[in-house]
């Protein structure tokens, strides 16, 4: 009598642990997946400015077809990327990133697109936005990275593995801007 106690306590008690551990996978593996919302968010943001910030540099640039071309591209490349695929939505978002960058040095080119107010404030809009999208990605590393180390770790990876928890990719900084400028004066 006293072996079954035991035994049904044990079973009960491994029971509960393995609850515990699937319900702790998937409270990490939705941090993920909000993690990733954030940035979604952020590069939504983003892309609701561009329309504007190129109608802006239109007036004063026109003849700079080749870089508003650029950036449209990219726009367009966002748009066409699958919601689930998040390598390709990366890969759009660094070709925005360069292609924006152009837009801001033309701004040196031309002092009175430097000085129109819409200008600056679009400028403002999209810096302030690149540093989200920059946090939202440092988090979602960040939680992804946490996420990994727990399907990955003993006694989880034996529950991750039942349950189908499967490894995430960390987002990657693109070679770009891996390289450190050269600062002469």
């Amino acid at each position: 009598m006293i072996g079954w106690i035991i035994a049904i306590a044990v079973v009960v008690i491994l029971v509960l642990i393995y609850f515990g551990m699937y319900n702790s996978l998937v409270k990490y593996r939705n941090r993920v997946e909000e993690t990733w919302a954030q940035i979604d968010v952020q590069l939504k943001r983003r892309f609701d400015l561009i329309p504007n910030l190129i109608e802006t540099v239109k007036g004063y640039a026109s003849h700079e077809k080749e870089t508003l071309a650029k950036v449209v591209e990219a726009r367009n490349m966002m748009t066409q990327a699958p919601a689930d695929g998040r390598g390709e939505q990366m890969e759009a978002d660094n070709m925005l990133t360069g292609a924006l960058k152009s837009v801001f040095a033309l701004a040196e080119s031309y002092p009175d697109l430097k000085a129109n107010t819409s200008f600056i404030e679009l400028q403002h809009e999209l810096a302030t936005t690149e540093n989200k999208v920059a946090y939202s990605r440092q988090l979602y590393n960040t939680t992804v990275m946490t996420y990994n180390t727990k399907i990955e770790s003993v006694p989880s990876n034996i529950v991750a593995k039942m349950g189908g928890f499967t490894k995430r990719d960390m987002l990657a900084t693109p070679e770009e801007e891996k390289v450190v400028p050269k600062v002469q004066f």
